[in-house]
């Protein structure tokens, strides 16, 4: 892949390399997450919830937590030089279904804007955290 750089000479990255993507703090890393990977044009971005800065859950309440994730996504995204604008695939995580749907299509609307990316929701018996009820992941285009 060739890449202009800032004085617009062309130079070649190998779309083989990958990149470890972290914020400071970097809450994933006692678990040996990488909170996104930049590799081959793209950048992954690991599930995030609805957790603050030192891990900890920020509310029982669903859209809140839907909130925090998915500012949690534009932090990551942010550290990686990148933005929702750049999200071409979403995963979205629950934990039910019948309650949540419609502010799942709320946090869309929030966060995300046309044309939307492409989205899996699925609803899971649990989520790392017994209080956690939504958790988000997505694919971006690495634009740098």
């Amino acid at each position: 892949m060739k890449m202009a750089t800032e004085n617009g000479a062309i130079e070649a990255r190998n779309a083989t390399e990958i990149e470890r993507i972290a914020t400071v703090p970097d809450w994933y890393e006692p678990y040996k997450i990488s909170q996104a990977i930049r590799a081959g044009g793209l950048i992954h971005v690991s599930g995030q919830a609805g957790i603050d800065e030192q891990g900890r859950t920020v509310s029982d309440d669903f859209l809140e937590q839907g909130r925090q994730a998915f500012a949690n996504v534009e932090r990551v995204l942010a550290a990686a030089g990148a933005s929702l604008a750049d999200v071409i695939k979403v995963g979205i995580f629950v934990t039910d279904m019948a309650a949540h749907l419609g502010h799942v299509i709320t946090l869309r609307e929030e966060f995300l804007s046309e044309p939307y990316p492409a989205d899996t929701l699925l609803e899971v018996s649990a989520l790392a955290q017994p209080d956690w009820r939504i958790e988000v992941e997505v694919t971006a285009l690495d634009r740098r």
